[in-house]
């Protein structure tokens, strides 16, 4: 069966998608994406997911042309279409068509995107592994309002994942201008130090991660002492457990960066509870009804 992909309000196949050449988002990056998670057909927080959109399309000037309850409806008609239970979903929205000058004044309309794909969760094995980091070159700017939002112009956290490839590492730490820890290329991160949660403030540079939030909210329900704050780089060299996060991955130990482990280079305790923890709240958020 052929995809089936939703664009503007339309179920329709995948070789029928159609964009048009001066849409905005491909013109100049002026959109927005969300990448997310369903379990059992439940998509896992969407109704977060959507308000970060919203807000992040006020910041763009794009918010009063979306409507949450249809974009909501919309995610779990493609998944319905496409007969997926367990998937992953990417929702793109941009400012939509206008004139070859970069004036989003003269887009006529947002242009929304959706689809989804069957998703294999990975195997515990890649959990116990945990995954390895090296530095990126790259500098996040913490004080442009574009590190607080997933923009479809993400050609610095492409380039710096190709950094990690390059280096045969599986993510790229990427540093602000004042030298502190942002987050990965597609991770937040997050660190265990004297028992307690360290992650970099969203005044870093890092993302507002919905499973970030979550993580959080879990610490403290646990009665984990978490903190937020500016992160040396020499923290990570330091502590005694370390993770990453997103949607997909959700909970993924971190245990080398770049040729030295990271603790016993094995995920931790408290890494291993909140994994526990955050598979727990997903199974409850998530189970059919």
């Amino acid at each position: 069966m052929e995809e089936i992909v939703y664009l503007n309000s339309d179920l329709i196949l995948r070789s029928q998608a159609k964009l048009s050449p001066f849409d905005h988002g491909f013109l100049y990056g002026y959109g927005l994406f969300e990448t997310m998670r369903a379990y059992n057909g439940c998509v896992f927080r969407l109704d977060r997911h959507l308000a970060r959109l919203q807000q992040s399309a006020e910041t763009l000037g794009i918010a009063s042309r979306l409507a949450s309850s249809e974009l909501q409806k919309a995610c779990y008609d493609i998944l319905e279409a496409n007969r997926l239970s367990e998937a992953r979903l990417r929702l793109t929205v941009s400012a939509g068509e206008g004139d070859m000058t970069p004036n989003p004044d003269t887009c006529s309309g947002i242009t929304v995107f959706i689809a989804a794909r069957r998703l294999a969760p990975l195997a515990p094995e890649s959990y116990e592994k945990g995954l390895s980091t090296v530095l990126s070159s790259l500098r996040r700017n913490s004080q442009s309002p574009l590190s607080r939002l997933k923009s479809t112009c993400y050609l610095e956290n492409v380039l710096a994942r190709q950094e990690a490839r390059a280096a045969g590492a599986d993510e790229a730490l990427i540093l602000n201008e004042r030298g502190f820890v942002a987050e990965g290329s597609t991770t937040n991160i997050f660190l265990v130090r004297n028992e307690r949660l360290v992650t970099p403030s969203l005044e870093s540079g890092s993302l507002p991660g919905i499973t970030r939030e979550a993580v959080l909210e879990l610490a403290q329900s646990l009665r984990i002492k978490a903190v937020e704050r500016e992160v040396a780089l020499g923290e990570l060299a330091e502590a005694e457990e370390a993770f990453l996060t997103n949607s997909v991955l959700e909970i993924m130990p971190l245990t080398r960066f770049g040729d030295k482990p990271i603790g016993s280079a094995k995920p931790g305790p408290l890494t291993r509870r909140l994994m526990s923890a955050y598979r727990g709240l997903v199974e409850k958020e998530t189970e059919p009804q």
